[in-house]
């Protein structure tokens, strides 16, 4: 059987729906699992080893839709649900499937503070999806797959972190409002101490993670505790790939972040994580999958969550919801 699944972003969506391409390829007799995406992502699905192939939109949507008429696909399985795949679901003509994106539902809660979300979370709604092929969860949770060349050996890292025991922390975020600001990133990298922190992200957050170096570095900058010195910080930000990262979440001790794709690929791995969240919500369904984590988040904020997704900066003005965040935990529960 023939199956094409839809997904065209982003990174931490993607990651989402591989127990989907992992049950179908198993669990659906004589398989042969596609994927459409982004060209952006081609390199996150390539090496997953349950893909036959990968289409992605290079041109135009009618460019796709030729390419995939071609392949003469038995079902689809839409996990983006949006207009763009709707078309491509009208155009190919063949059974498909779809998941509930719960739009109307996170409308309320966004909107009125009307909370009537299912506590379901998105994986199982992919599942669901695949249902009609008789999909079940096999209860695996999350695959990310390193190719070969790109796990990052630790020696290759400053001495404090080539001994592993170091925390990944995944600094960035698509939209501001679901980062915390440099201020509580400082002093989230202090209570770390003294363990070794290694800062992960993209180039856009290069420039952060200086200021957070130095920040951490200049004189008048004093340790939070008389007996503990600020931690050995590593700026990886835009040093490594996608997968290098990955490989660096791995062999973490724990791993720090944000609601982001990182997050997410730390879940793949069965990290312990510490999400932080802003003008997002676990309830919305996408908290780490199938992992030990604790959910960081401002409770009782009556503007929040102001978004399903974020902005660029906090409409209030205030930024209570990540300005506010206690980070006084107990790191030290957090182990190998």
């Amino acid at each position: 059987m023939k199956i094409l699944v839809l997904r065209f972003s982003s990174i931490g969506d993607i990651v989402l729906t591989t127990p989907v391409v992992r049950a179908l390829a198993q669990q659906v007799p004589d398989a042969e699992v596609h994927f459409a995406t982004k060209p952006a992502y081609r390199g996150l699905l390539e090496p997953n080893p349950y893909i036959t192939k990968v289409h992605c939109l290079t041109g135009s949507l009618g460019e796709l839709v030729r390419t995939l008429k071609a392949e003469r696909f038995d079902y689809i399985i839409d996990l983006h649900n949006n207009l763009r795949t709707r078309l491509i679901k009208l155009q190919l003509g063949v059974k498909s499937s779809s998941f509930d994106k719960l739009n109307w539902q996170k409308w309320l809660l966004v909107n009125f503070k009307i909370d009537r979300l299912p506590r379901v979370h998105i994986v199982q709604r992919y599942l669901d999806a695949a249902a009609p092929l008789g999909v079940q969860d096999d209860g695996r949770g999350l695959d990310y797959f390193i190719p070969a060349g790109q796990e990052i050996d630790l020696t290759t890292l400053p001495a404090p972190f080539q001994r592993g025991g170091y925390v990944a922390v995944a600094i960035g975020a698509q939209h501001a409002t679901k980062r915390l600001p440099l201020e509580k990133l400082v002093e989230l990298c202090q209570r770390l101490a003294p363990r070794p922190v290694l800062l992960l992200g993209g180039p856009e957050d290069a420039p952060i993670a200086e200021a957070i170096i130095a920040a951490l570095t200049a004189s008048e900058t004093k340790s939070l505790s008389p007996q503990v010195p600020n931690p050995p910080i590593h700026n990886g930000c835009g040093r490594y790939s996608l997968h290098q990262s990955a490989s660096l979440v791995r062999q973490a001790q724990f791993v720090v972040s944000h609601d982001t794709g990182l997050m997410h690929i730390a879940a793949a791995f069965g990290k312990q994580i510490f999400s932080v969240w802003g003008n997002t919500v676990p309830a919305f369904g996408m908290y780490p999958y199938k992992t030990d984590f604790q959910s960081l988040e401002v409770q009782g904020l009556p503007c929040r969550p102001c978004s399903k997704i974020g902005f660029a900066k906090c409409p209030q003005g205030h930024f209570k919801c990540m300005r506010d965040q206690n980070l006084n935990l107990d790191w030290a529960s957090q182990s190998d």
